[in-house]
């Protein structure tokens, strides 16, 4: 018989390999993004951090001939353990003229959180800082990401006006972003254990769960640290828009937790949106009205477009 610890090692492992896969938000039988647009200009491995960490740095996508793009930064997931600005569907934003960033955070195993969001937040001071440099408008930067980038968009999303979190370089500059694209991130820490199912495939209460790595502890015994981790607690009139994309049978984070964010922003006054996919996992959408939801919520809001 099995150890209890051999058991909950297994265990681990399976929930690490899913947030691997679960990480790839291209639908199943369809290929990546369509290859870039003629005359794309990309700026690979620009440090947003001087003499940063190494994973402080990010990818820039310029499409050709559009004068002033609004830009859209996406922030990979992965647990906050994993993942890699490498992979971005925000790609297939290129042909509709909009400039695209991807960047790369420091992972849990560098540092506990504020680390990932003080990360975000340095990237977005940096590409407004240096918008009239490469191009795009400084006003106009949506945020887009899945999972444990969903969690961090909607950070960037609800901390606006949250100066704890502004920390290092460009100090003058905002890191308020202009629309949110939340693809079923986590928004309230401590309930996400309560909230899982009979098809959930992680215990998040455990001492070694990707949200007990994040924080530095179990989250039930470290309940400050986990509130200061979430969305929900920042929630506020002013808030950037929303756009909450969620699957009803996401086996690792609970769908409650984007009903419960988007019902938070709702009573703030704050523009948001749920759209949940019938039968939906942890990604790999097999939905066309998702695409369809996320172009016409940044035409809106980056573009005015009704």
């Amino acid at each position: 018989m099995r150890s209890p610890r051999l058991l909950a090692l297994i265990g681990t492992v399976l929930c690490l390999q899913v947030l691997l896969a679960a990480d790839a938000t291209t639908p199943k039988g369809k290929q990546g993004p369509p290859p870039l647009p003629p005359g794309t200009t990309i700026r690979r491995d620009l440090a947003y951090v001087t003499d940063g960490h190494e994973r402080q740095k990010l990818d820039l996508y310029l499409p050709a001939n559009v004068k002033n793009p609004p830009l859209v930064v996406w922030i990979h997931g992965g647990g906050w353990q994993n993942g890699s600005k490498d992979r971005t569907p925000a790609l297939s934003l290129l042909p509709r003229g909009y400039a695209v960033a991807s960047i790369n955070y420091r992972l849990s195993s560098h540092g506990v959180f504020p680390a990932q969001i003080e990360d975000c937040k340095a990237a977005v001071r940096w590409l407004r800082a240096h918008a009239k440099e490469h191009g795009y408008d400084p006003e106009r930067i949506g945020v887009w990401g899945s999972s444990a980038g969903g969690h961090l968009v909607a950070m960037l999303g609800v901390t606006g006006d949250v100066k704890e979190f502004d920390r290092g370089e460009n100090a003058g500059v905002s890191s308020r972003v202009q629309a949110v694209v939340d693809f079923y991130g986590p928004s309230e820490l401590l309930t996400m254990g309560a909230q899982s199912t009979a098809n959930s495939r992680i215990n998040h209460d455990a001492p070694d769960s990707p949200e007990a790595k994040l924080v530095g502890g179990p989250l039930q015994e470290n309940k400050e640290k986990a509130r200061r981790a979430s969305p929900l607690t920042y929630v506020s009139q002013g808030d950037s828009p929303f756009l909450i994309v969620h699957g009803d049978s996401d086996p690792l984070v609970p769908l409650p937790q984007s009903e419960t964010l988007l019902a938070a922003l709702k009573k703030a006054g704050v523009d948001a949106d749920l759209y949940v996919v019938k039968g939906g996992g942890h990604g790999g959408f097999n939905d066309p009205e998702v695409d369809v939801r996320v172009r016409a919520f940044l035409d809106r809001v980056l573009r005015g477009k009704k």
